[in-house]
């Protein structure tokens, strides 16, 4: 079964992997909604698989993602396909959103950075992203990226997303909002055990 961003391989369960092989990369991703927050993260650029394992531990997660791609000529198509893919699988394991919180919010400290996460999972995608980092990189993941991997992850997911945050050090401010993200997805993907149908007066979601 294939889907906009790539090809559902499994789905059920709260669980779903995702593959999407193209000419620049080749992405699968394996993730269970109801997990311990364990991961093996293999994208080619560490310190982007740093910043997911960090939101799979906060979301309480199981996430599995092995990705190759075109790192000779830049890490973009890599960081943003890993992303397109993530959403695509959280789209997946959350079927039709029904009986979930849908919405989640939480920040997070750390040293002299703070970062919020609010998120609905609603269906609807759009981001709203204020990161105002300082430099260039971190490790060999261009910061300019984190951005767009916010925004490619709401896309696929059906994810609204606002991140800010404030700091002094880049790699404090962006591990502060990959955690917040993470741990405000916990919240907004957990089933609510007072509702049976969609969190929404209209009746369905999207």
């Amino acid at each position: 079964m294939s889907n906009q961003i790539g090809t559902v391989v499994e789905s059920g369960d709260r669980s779903a992997t995702v593959t999407r092989s193209t000419r620049e990369t080749q992405v699968s991703v394996s993730l269970r909604l109801d997990g311990t927050g364990e991961s093996s993260i293999s994208t080619g650029v560490g310190f982007y698989d740093h910043l997911l394992n960090s939101l799979a531990h906060h979301a309480l997660f199981d996430l599995d993602i092995e990705a190759t791609g075109d790192l000779a000529v830049d890490e973009h198509h890599t960081v943003e396909d890993v992303a397109l893919v993530l959403g695509a699988a959280l789209a997946q394991a959350l079927g039709d959103r029904s009986g979930i919180v849908r919405f989640g919010d939480a920040a997070v400290p750390m040293d002299e950075s703070l970062a919020t996460a609010v998120v609905d999972v609603g269906g609807r995608p759009y981001a709203v992203i204020d990161l105002p980092f300082k430099g260039k990189r971190a490790g060999k993941l261009p910061l300019q990226l984190i951005e767009h991997v916010f925004e490619s992850f709401a896309r696929a997911g059906g994810v609204t997303l606002h991140v800010k945050g404030t700091g002094r050090n880049d790699h404090h401010l962006a591990e502060a909002a990959f955690k917040a993200l993470g741990r405000s997805l916990r919240a907004a993907c957990a089933v609510d055990p007072w509702r049976e149908g969609p969190a929404s007066t209209k009746g369905s979601l999207g």
